[in-house]
């Protein structure tokens, strides 16, 4: 029986010809990644074990993006804990405020993932790297603490689902659109441990920023990991950026799948995840009656440029609704430089928005825009569990960048033809 992507990308890690679903494996990683909640978690098993050294300073990326700026004393130990470890060590990748972005848009834009990789992160988002042809996946951060210090780690080898994908985005329409109808088509665990592999002539279509999108997301589904074929897109991307050799894997033309989903991208609409869970899935046609009190653009899932032009696109000539706070957040600082040479800063200014430096911060509940009993927020964001963004009686409702930039300027849920085409 032939491998998928995935198990391929395994089997040359674990030095083994040929791996099965369900096995168990040792494999040597290309990359280890923390940030400043679960780093410090990480250097306390690290040392408790009594390492000493860490295996390639040039493989651990550490990066301050979630409560940084420090937003109180306990944040700013956890971060300057960091600091300490990374200058003991001489870390090459530590980032921090000036230099950080969030960590699964900065990581890419960095070049220091590569098609064919294996990589493990202590963040549950760290799938998003299988959009350039990777194995990405989130630990623990005991998993993270030992792997800084041996270089490698335990798969269970994942069985797999291929999702086909056909035809071409209509307007308005993206890779958030994509995955969040996915996730509402088979269930936040209808993935449970298993790889989701996109295939299909409809890939092509797809941007490199859509698919770090639907791959940041196959957590939601419950997947191990998510993950695209090499292409001229991955290949564009990756050039310029990647300074090592790096290997596509294709998977076996017999590979075989748990199941097979096909989906037509001509007839995804523009979807919003109602709360509480990212598979309560609806038409933003349907959030004529849902006002809101909150927008966010940004996060490791839609603060890429793309997603900043998507959002000036509808608010540009526009200004919130009155009782709307607009959030927008790049996601590194090459693409907060870029929308203030594009004019989206401008955009977003006059719209009534307000643009922060790149942090997780409203994502998890941790600042910049925690939301108070009874209100409401459409979120580019990846979670709408039950308090994610503030109170237990709050509400998110995820979305793309042009869903929540319209429904700012509407005041309640709006796709983004109730705006433009006025």
């Amino acid at each position: 029986m032939g491998m998928t992507m995935t198990q391929k990308i395994l089997a040359k890690h674990a030095g083994l010809e040929s791996v099965r679903a369900g096995q168990l494996i040792q494999a040597k990683l290309d990359l280890v990644l923390g940030n400043d909640i679960t780093t410090p978690v990480a250097i306390n098993e690290f040392e408790s074990a009594g390492f000493e050294k860490v295996f390639d300073k040039s493989r651990i990326a550490m990066v301050m993006d979630h409560f940084a700026p420090n937003k109180d004393i306990k944040s700013a130990t956890q971060c300057k804990q960091c600091r300490t470890f990374a200058r003991r060590f001489d870390i090459d990748h530590f980032y921090d405020v000036g230099t950080m972005g969030i960590e699964h848009a900065l990581l890419p834009e960095q070049g220091l993932v590569a098609p064919g990789e294996a990589v493990i992160g202590a963040d549950s988002h760290t799938c998003t790297y299988g959009a350039l042809g990777a194995f990405s996946t989130g630990v623990g951060s005991t998993d993270m603490g030992a792997a800084m210090a041996a270089g490698e780690t335990w798969f269970k080898v994942p069985s797999a689902i291929k999702v086909n994908l056909t035809g071409k985005l209509r307007p308005f329409v993206s890779g958030k659109d994509v995955i969040l109808t996915l996730i509402g088509m088979i269930g936040v665990d209808g993935a449970r441990y298993q790889s989701i592999e996109f295939a299909g002539e409809g890939v092509k279509n797809l941007t490199i920023y859509d698919r770090l999108t639907i791959c940041n997301m196959a957590i939601e589904a419950g997947g191990k990991n998510g993950i695209f074929p090499v292409d001229d897109v991955t290949r564009a991307y990756v050039e310029g950026r990647v300074d090592r050799p790096w290997t596509a894997f294709e998977a076996d033309p017999d590979a075989e799948y748990e199941r097979v989903i096909d989906i037509d991208l001509g007839k995804v609409d523009c979807t919003v995840a109602w709360p509480h869970l990212p598979e309560n899935a609806h038409s933003a046609r349907e959030g004529s009656d849902i006002a809101i009190d909150q927008i966010v653009i940004g996060s490791c899932t839609n603060g890429q440029l793309p997603d900043m032009a998507a959002a000036a696109a509808i608010l540009k000539g526009h200004h919130l609704a009155p009782n709307v706070r607009g959030i927008v957040i790049p996601a590194t600082q090459a693409v907060y430089r870029a929308c203030m040479h594009e004019g989206y800063t401008d955009i977003f200014l006059d719209a009534g928005c307000i643009v922060s430096t790149p942090t997780c911060g409203p994502c998890l509940g941790g600042y910049m825009g925690i939301l108070a009993a009874g209100e409401r927020c459409v979120s580019t964001t990846n979670r709408n569990f039950v308090g994610r963004m503030g109170h237990v009686d709050s509400e998110v409702y995820l979305a793309s960048p042009a869903v929540a930039a319209a429904s700012g300027i509407t005041g309640h849920i709006s796709h983004p033809e109730e705006v433009m085409n006025k």
